[in-house]
């Protein structure tokens, strides 16, 4: 009896050690659910960011229009002032505004008034790239540092400022001139030098823009501030409605002002007389006006051989400015001019 008491103890207790508790299943679950996630979040590949080309040149071309918009109302406050005042501080002016739009916009992380009507913001690309925070949407990422913005301030305003006072200067000074002395010669053979890196960068970089879409500018690819969507559900809406009539216009306007020059009034007018209301070209009211300055003529003389009255200057100044000049009222060619003294003319 005893040993079958031992026997049935010694089977619960080796069957007590091998099958584990209930919770230890669920609690090996949820601490290494965790890790599991993050495994697999870092394993994703990051999301590509097709960020449209036309949306940030778009923005770029608004912030110059803001910027000229700005510069010309702040103009009509100095209207009064004395003339080509605001000219020889034209560089200073320039620098302030941009200074505003800054401090406004990219100082305070928000975007440039053209960065926010094309959905666009600055995002730090370097830390995006560390953090590996591109894998739910491919828009998140931190805005830019301090140092970032600093920088962007420092190239974008004092940089153009600075470089467009040397240039003034440079030019007022005439340092490119060959009878100046040789430090002032070799300053302006570098201004032009490092002018001529700088065009050559940017081209560079267009380039790559165009391929990749990433950096607008060389100051944005060396500070890493690259451009994407504020909001990922807010698209791009385009019109195209008012695009294309400008472009019938423009297109019109350019046709109209090649023709014109070349279509000879005299035809047109001559083509268009019979169906003019007035076709009595003999009546008393054609012979008292002049037909170019429609007043009575003060000096007046004739037209030959149409013998139609005008004033002097008028019919001197037309017949000089064209030789194959015709009458206004009879679209006859004028080939000499006689003063009229009231009586008949000479056959």
């Amino acid at each position: 009896m005893e040993k079958q008491t031992l026997a049935a103890s010694s089977s619960q207790s080796s069957s007590s050690l091998d099958t584990p508790p209930e919770d230890a299943s669920l609690h090996a679950y949820q601490s290494l659910s965790p890790l599991w996630r993050s495994f697999a979040k870092s394993s994703q590949p990051p999301v590509p960011i097709p960020i449209a080309r036309v949306n940030q040149v778009d923005a770029a071309r608004l912030d110059v229009e803001m910027s000229g918009m700005l510069k010309e109302q702040l103009v009509k406050v100095f209207s009064l002032m004395k003339p080509g005042f605001l000219f020889q501080y034209e560089p200073e002016l320039d620098a302030f505004l941009e200074f505003l739009i800054w401090r406004f916009s990219i100082w305070v992380d928000k975007p440039t008034p053209g960065n926010a009507l094309m959905n666009l913001r600055y995002r730090d690309e370097r830390a995006t790239a560390m953090r590996g925070k591109e894998v739910r949407t491919g828009l998140e990422g931190p805005g830019l540092t301090i140092s970032q913005k600093i920088w962007y301030c420092l190239a974008t305003v004092g940089g153009q400022y600075i470089w467009a006072r040397l240039q003034s200067f440079s030019a007022f000074r005439r340092w490119g001139d060959s009878e100046q002395r040789s430090l002032a010669r070799h300053a302006w053979i570098l201004i032009q030098r490092v002018e001529g890196f700088y065009r050559a960068a940017s081209v560079g970089n267009l380039l790559l823009f165009l391929y990749t879409g990433r950096y607008r500018n060389i100051i944005e690819r060396v500070l890493k501030a690259r451009l994407v969507y504020g909001s990922p559900h807010m698209n791009r809406a385009v019109s195209f409605e008012y695009m294309n009539r400008q472009l019938v216009w423009n297109e019109f306007s350019e046709m109209l002002l090649l023709l014109l020059p070349l279509l000879n009034s005299s035809s047109i007018k001559k083509f268009l007389l019979p169906f003019s209301k007035d076709n009595s070209s003999g009546s008393t009211a054609d012979d008292t006006a002049c037909p170019i300055c429609q007043a009575d003529p003060t000096v007046p003389y004739l037209a030959l051989p149409c013998q139609h009255r005008y004033c002097y200057y008028c019919l001197r100044t037309r017949c000089a400015a064209a030789p194959s000049f015709r009458c206004s009222r009879c679209n006859e060619p004028v080939i000499a001019m006689q003063r009229h003294d009231g009586k008949a003319p000479k056959s």
